[in-house]
């Protein structure tokens, strides 16, 4: 077997994995979406059945050679070709995924599959004992696939590689004390200044929230052909497949931001995931496919914040925002813009503002990793995350689903996602301080509602690139320097500027 001939084996054998996967994911958005509550531990045993299908084929022997014949052929000749790209991408993944063996990678997805289910019950319930023993389960699984893929200093940097290729706690780690001090010395000026008008607190029918999400969505570029709009205990985007993005938001009568904020962070989410799949030709390869979730997160960080947090946004969208809500009919865009980008400590990340946002990240980063260093036990996380809120946030959670159970991350075994938030900030406001420089009239275009420069620009140089590039390097080409925390920090001082005048 030639070079040409081994690549197309890979790449059939890639489609048809990447349609198995497509079913997969369809069974997990139909599990937080429409299942029905006795139909949960049926779905457990059906994704646990995909998954050791796709875990076989993802080990199959005949990938390692197809691409030893691959391998040091005119193919991976020139890296900067997608062929090349692909052939790297394939061998990481495939040493990776030979390394899990088939009856932990079962166990993993079913153990997700139920901890989710317990997570939404025990959330509701307020009620973390009845959790803690999925918790424990997930953790100790996840330990043990750490020490299947290996690591050379913490068993944390394992699953963090997992989501974002080559980062490791020691990189990660002071990251994030930047943004950790950034953000205490702005709460700290901004606790004594005067305080922004809150918008009125409706009530914003159901309804109304829907109709307004679907004119922003479609505003910003997601098209409604290819996606659609749902609900769910916690928001979420996901890619099924080709042209076809899911998002869900959930809805508060009361605050109309929390939903429009969230449908906004999904739908950047979801013109990402659509826009590095732009054709069949790159159906089931690697550069169809998201770098990295740092990357992923930069670009609903970017619409959530850089644009949909900014002034110019609201000046084209309040008049539409009160056809739907006649009580905004007060409300300049300058207020709206002011209320939304008021730094207020809160307990909720999901709904903190982006000053508060890193800290929370914080918070969650240190517990997790001390939960699989063995230094905290589960059963004292909801005393640890308490403590920690109080010192990092200044504010101590009045329940456990106020506080350690708000997140869906744990219940899923999805330990070393945390950071990539805080990274995904960063990327974000490296990448819209670039596409500002390149597009001078971008704040202009905003105001008009005309959003196509700014994706056209991210298309370019983010998404259709796939994974041609690691992620550190992809910001970097796209911006024209190494990616650092200071766009974020100068942005964030900015807005407090322009909010308090700090």
């Amino acid at each position: 077997m030639n070079e040409s001939q081994a690549y197309a084996s890979l790449v059939a054998h890639g489609r048809e994995s990447a349609d198995l996967a497509s079913a997969l994911s369809l069974l997990s958005w139909d599990q937080q979406v429409m299942l029905p509550a006795a139909a949960h531990p049926g779905r457990a045993a059906q994704l646990g059945a995909l998954t050791a299908v796709l875990h076989r084929r993802a080990t199959d022997p005949r990938i390692g050679e197809w691409l030893a014949a691959c391998e040091g052929s005119p193919l991976t000749r020139d890296a900067a070709t997608s062929e090349a790209a692909n052939l790297r991408e394939w061998r990481r993944d495939y040493d990776l995924s030979v390394k899990i063996p088939e009856e932990l990678a079962v166990a993993l997805a079913r153990a997700a599959s139920a901890g989710q289910r317990a997570w939404e019950i025990a959330r509701k319930e307020n009620d973390f004992k009845a959790f803690a023993p999925h918790l424990q389960e997930l953790l100790e699984l996840s330990r043990r696939k750490a020490e299947a893929l290996g690591y050379t200093t913490e068993a944390y940097d394992a699953l963090l590689d997992g989501f974002e290729p080559g980062e490791t706690v020691a990189a990660v780690a002071p990251i994030l004390a930047e943004l950790r001090g950034a953000s205490r010395e702005l709460i700290a000026k901004a606790k004594d200044a005067p305080q922004p008008r809150d918008l009125p607190q409706g009530p914003y029918p159901l309804a109304a929230q829907q109709a307004f999400l679907g004119e922003v969505t479609r505003m910003l570029g997601l098209p409604p052909e290819a996606s659609r709009l749902d609900v769910s205990a916690h928001p979420f985007s996901t890619l099924i497949g080709p042209r076809d993005a899911r998002i869900t938001v959930r809805y508060d009568a009361t605050d109309f931001t929390k939903a429009l904020f969230g449908a906004v962070h999904e739908t950047g989410h979801s013109l990402y995931s659509l826009g590095h799949d732009i054709g069949d030709a790159r159906h089931g390869t690697p550069m169809a496919e998201y770098v990295s979730l740092a990357v992923h997160e930069s670009q609903s960080r970017l619409w959530e914040n850089q644009v949909a947090r900014s002034l110019p946004f609201w000046e084209h969208v309040l008049p539409l925002a009160v056809q739907h809500f006649p009580e905004l009919a007060g409300c300049a865009p300058r207020d709206v813009f002011a209320a939304v980008g008021a730094i207020r400590p809160g307990l909720i990340r999901v709904d903190a503002d982006e000053t508060t946002y890193n800290p929370h990240i914080v918070l969650r980063f240190e517990l997790e990793l001390a939960l699989v260093r063995g230094d905290l036990a589960v059963a004292d996380l909801p005393g640890a995350w308490n403590e920690k809120s109080r010192d990092i946030l200044g504010i101590v959670p009045p329940s456990d689903a106020a506080g350690c159970l708000q997140d869906v991350h744990w219940a899923t075994g999805a330990f070393g996602y945390f950071p990539t938030y805080s990274l995904g900030n960063v990327y974000a406001a490296c990448l819209f301080e670039a596409a500002r420089a390149a597009l001078p009239g971008l704040d202009a275009a905003m105001a008009r509602g005309d959003f196509a420069p700014l994706l056209a620009w991210l298309r370019t140089n983010i998404h259709e690139k796939g994974r041609l590039l690691r992620p550190r390097d992809l910001v970097a080409a796209a911006t024209g320097q190494a990616p650092t925390a200071g766009p974020l920090i100068r942005h964030l001082k900015a807005k407090a500027q322009a909010v308090y005048g700090l």
